[in-house]
């Protein structure tokens, strides 16, 4: 058969098509009618073992393909390596997905992994679509046949398939799509705002039945969970858009798409202290989990900002008294160092937090226990004054915080942002809006009367002279000649306050960046993976999204 040429399946609508590179010198109608894909050993004494070969990565991916092609589930089934899972998950993309045709055509193979692509006809009642997207699949050896066999995935048969529960459906929608606009009635697209994407398509799922439009024909991924929304992918026909406003502002919203993109792993958000609204929300990369409000990760040092208060609070440090900082502080047998060793003589609390000293903060729990009773006064302050931990109603799924209560060395950890603190970007954001405030206004992303969802409330406020000193250790940090987030914030104007911050997680060769920034009225926060200190990778980042403001 020479390469690129079409074979037909008997009694089937599905075609499959040689690429004409690594396929084309293997008789496809072999493999559709019951080629033989499992390999021969050479002594004849047992299944083969080792690496598949790349014929054996042809003939497999081929023969599964044909299959599934056909219409032949069980066989399909068969040719993995989980056919218990694979044969009704094959059965139910032609079934489920209203798949009424479909060319198949396979890509070169790149060691077991084979990509294809999948162009598609997709029909509900009279209505019918063209459907064309890419895929995967790898090849591994049995673990008791030896057979070379497809590895079951569900993402193999499209990759938004992402969990065993999830699903391909064609049908009138179960929400009506929305056109959600921002703060200025601009409207918000996942094509212009690719971050957006996973966001709008849970916003929709939860709030398209209240945006006033009518429902349409779509495919989408049906998740198979109450918490997880569906996934849009063909319209077959178009509904009536109902209108949804958000808090976002698409100019910000726009620089921190741009921000994040020159990054591998990074994640922002900004947000209105005087109100709570989510200026901006954007992920790299882009499309998939929603770091930024989902993420548990380490905070580093801007967990300072809150330890800080606590001391404020208390009474045990002022802005402008001196506080020791030497170069290492124990507390219960658990040693703090401050980054490569140094010290600070004579200097106030104030430049302390600004040139980020630990042992400034470490020196002090003593006393916060004695005043407090215990050593878990900063996971109260935490919860009481900044509202982490309690459950934010933002308008979709969020992870809000967590500082659990600690003693000994664990509670000192927590100090500096270290150990069981956990945070992502919308949370550090919302504990600097708070700073910045004075009080605790819960992020949301949609209005609360929407759904009159009630949000979240911190017990009490920062009192004014707390919330001053606090602002201006924090603009201290961002204009003092000695502050560490000088340099990222210098290009940002008005009144403005920074913490930088770097944890050092398990496993990983370099720690996280972090840094939390307020420009007027709007606070924004940054989390680069893997990407040193903070000033370095996330303050710029912070910094082009308080100009987009």
């Amino acid at each position: 058969m020479r390469s690129g040429a079409k074979v037909a399946i008997v009694g089937g609508v599905f075609v499959v098509v040689a690429s004409g590179v690594g396929y084309g010198g293997y008789n496809l109608w072999n493999g559709v009618m019951g080629g033989d894909a499992t390999p021969k050993t050479n002594s004849g004494e047992g299944p083969r073992t080792g690496p598949v070969t790349d014929k054996e990565v042809t003939a497999a991916a081929r023969d599964f393909l044909a299959a599934w092609a056909a219409g032949q589930p069980e066989k399909a089934g068969q040719l993995t390596n989980d056919p218990v899972a694979a044969e009704p998950a094959v059965a139910a993309y032609r079934e489920g997905a209203g798949v009424t045709e479909a060319v198949i055509t396979p890509g070169t193979p790149v060691g077991a992994t084979v990509p294809f692509t999948v162009k598609a006809t997709v029909t509900h009642e009279n209505v019918s679509r063209s459907w064309s997207y890419q895929s995967r699949l790898s090849v591994v050896r049995g673990q008791t046949t030896g057979r070379a066999l497809v590895k079951w995935a569900p993402s193999v048969l499209h990759p938004k398939l992402l969990t065993a529960e999830a699903t391909l459906r064609t049908g009138v929608a179960k929400t009506p799509p929305v056109k959600a606009v921002d703060r200025n009635g601009t409207e918000l697209t996942a094509a212009k705002y690719p971050s957006l994407g996973p966001i709008l398509d849970e916003l929709r799922t939860r709030y398209g039945t209240r945006a006033g439009g009518e429902t349409g024909v779509e495919t989408w991924v049906d998740s198979g969970s109450t918490t997880v929304p569906d996934t849009t992918l063909l319209v077959l026909s178009k509904g009536k858009p109902g209108t949804l406003e958000t808090t976002i502002d698409a100019g910000v919203q726009a620089a921190a798409e741009k921000a994040v993109a020159a990054h591998s792993s990074a994640s922002v958000v900004a947000v209105q202290p005087s109100t709570g609204a989510v200026r901006a929300v954007a992920n790299s990369p882009a499309g998939g989990f929603n770091t930024a409000f989902s993420g548990a990760k380490m905070p580093g040092s801007t967990m300072k900002i809150v330890t800080a208060a606590l001391l404020l609070e208390k009474g045990l440090v002022k802005a402008d008294q001196v506080a020791e900082c030497p170069p290492s502080a124990m507390y219960y047998g658990r040693t703090i160092t401050n980054l490569d060793g140094f010290s600070l003589t004579g200097a106030t609390f104030g430049e302390g937090f600004a040139r980020s000293c630990n042992t400034a903060f470490i020196k002090k729990i003593d006393d916060v226990e004695k005043t407090e009773g215990d050593d878990s006064g900063l996971a109260r302050e935490a919860r009481e004054v900044f509202g982490i931990g309690l459950e934010w109603k933002t308008g979709i799924k969020s992870f809000d915080g967590s500082v659990p209560e600690a003693t000994g060395g664990a509670a000192a950890e927590q100090y500096i942002g270290q150990g069981t603190v956990q945070m992502n970007p919308l949370n550090v954001a919302s504990i600097t809006a708070t700073a910045k405030d004075g009080r605790f206004r819960q992020p949301y992303l949609v209005p609360a009367d929407l759904d009159d969802r009630p949000f979240a409330k911190a017990e009490r406020t920062l009192p004014p002279a707390v919330a001053r000193q606090l602002r201006d250790v924090m603009r201290a940090t961002a204009t003092a000649g000695y502050g560490t987030a000088v340099r990222p914030m210098a290009s940002v104007r008005g009144d403005k306050g920074a913490k930088t911050g770097s944890a050092e997680a398990d496993g990983q060769a370099t720690s996280d960046s972090w840094f939390t920034a307020f420009a007027d009225d709007l606070a924004a926060a940054a989390l680069v993976e893997e990407a040193g200190h903070g000033a370095t990778a996330a303050g710029p980042l912070v910094a082009k999204v308080l100009n987009a403001r």
